[in-house]
């Protein structure tokens, strides 16, 4: 096959790794904002989730220049994966839980 049929045939995935990506990414930002934390996790996961949140904002600005449409689903994930950052500007709770809300048990 040759490298053009090879872009081609790898096309159609792109679609669905950006759906993918998004989904992801405004189903996570969902479950912080509406569910509530309840103990601190250890700093090394609390970095490891702001380097996959970070890494898939990156990929999804990236499949948003392979592909030209979903632009509504592109936006709205987005706004969600910056959101996810924003969050942890809250307090200092939020800023260790990655959660808008923290509460004990």
């Amino acid at each position: 096959m040759e490298p053009d049929q090879a872009a081609e045939a790898e096309h159609p995935r792109e679609p669905k790794l950006l759906i993918a990506v998004a989904i992801i990414l405004i189903s996570n930002f969902a479950w912080r904002v509406l569910v509530p934390a309840h103990d601190y996790p250890l700093r090394t996961e609390q970095v490891l989730t702001m380097a996959f949140d970070l890494m898939l904002i990156v990929a999804l600005i990236g499949l948003r220049l392979r592909v030209a449409k979903f632009t509504a689903l592109y936006w709205s994930a987005l706004v969600c994966g910056v959101g996810l950052f924003v969050i942890r500007l809250k307090g200092d709770a939020s800023w260790w839980t990655g959660h808008l809300i923290y509460s004990l048990t």
